[in-house]
């Protein structure tokens, strides 16, 4: 099965931040302090550049092709500050272009962006699949969710597991694909950065194939579930030219990403005490509580 470009994190924090250190050494930059973790490490060294530490599943640099086949073709990409990655043991260190935020997003011109991605043509496809992961969409690990569901099932109460069993039951959606385009993976305000130059879209790792409901979907509830802002998803269809909310496909799609993201956050708090926090506010929503507070991105 082929695997995202990314579909682990990179583990050890001090491991990774060690990977950093030793990067930014190589690379005569100053040191590294950590933003965020998640799929991957990302630090910043001084104004200029960030480093993503992670573990690709090919080689990084079809990371650095990909960006520049992207801006040939008119997308807002990450730019990378060296073509060749660091590696350190198992860990892969990327230096980018550290972009700085310059007003609000312009979801119409996110919108377009994606639509110009998904109009891509066949030869274009091959050749991108030629050089980076392009898995199926739901063929993510994150996706089996009879897997995830046997893993996680003595941490659901019987009223949560009722609700998320329903969701899934309600929601097929494969047989009514009827075309399959080049996806992002997911388009969500946490991936997108306001620029002077207009918005970035980050985060290229779970690029895939599927349906263009799979890169609508995700804003598709951030207002209502996620505590988004209001409009986002409309601003986005506007500049995309078409709006798929009442699609059966998207509106699957949304759902069972909500599924996804609640089943992973129930996953993540057998260990960390932030994110059992955040699993129970999830958890609420599926038991169908009226009062259930919107969620947080974690």
């Amino acid at each position: 099965m082929m695997l995202p470009f990314v579909s682990r994190p990179p583990g050890d924090a001090a491991l990774a931040l060690a990977a950093a250190d030793n990067a930014a050494e190589h690379w005569g930059l100053p040191a590294p302090t950590l933003l965020r973790s998640g799929m991957n490490a990302l630090f910043t060294c001084g104004p200029e550049v960030v480093l993503r530490v992670g573990r690709p599943s090919v080689d990084a640099r079809a990371a650095v092709w990909l960006g520049e086949w992207l801006t040939v073709r008119g997308l807002r990409v990450p730019r990378f500050v060296h073509t060749e990655p660091f590696v350190d043991g198992e860990l892969t260190v990327l230096a980018q272009v550290r972009e700085h935020p310059a007003g609000p997003v312009d979801w119409a011109a996110v919108g377009a962006m994606v639509s110009t991605l998904h109009t891509l043509g066949p030869d274009d496809i091959a050749e991108a699949s030629v050089h980076y992961p392009t898995p199926w969409c739901s063929s993510f690990p994150w996706w089996d969710f009879d897997a995830m569901l046997a893993d996680v099932d003595a941490d659901l109460d019987g009223a949560a597991r009722e609700g998320i069993d329903r969701a899934l039951e309600r929601r097929s959606w494969t047989t009514l694909v009827d075309s399959v385009v080049l996806c992002h993976g997911d388009v969500h305000p946490g991936n997108v950065i306001a620029t002077a130059a207009g918005p970035v879209l980050l985060d290229w790792d779970l690029m895939c194939l599927g349906p263009i409901a799979w890169d609508h979907g995700p804003l598709l509830n951030w207002t209502a579930r996620w505590g988004g802002e209001p409009g986002v998803y409309e601003a986005f269809a506007d500049g995309y030219g078409a709006s798929m909310r009442g699609d059966p496909v998207t509106e699957a799609l949304a759902e069972l990403r909500l599924v996804a993201a609640t089943l992973m956050r129930v996953k993540a708090g057998r260990s960390d005490p932030t994110a059992a926090a955040e699993a129970e506010v999830r958890l609420r929503y599926w038991r169908g509580d009226p009062d259930a507070p919107a969620w947080t991105a974690v």
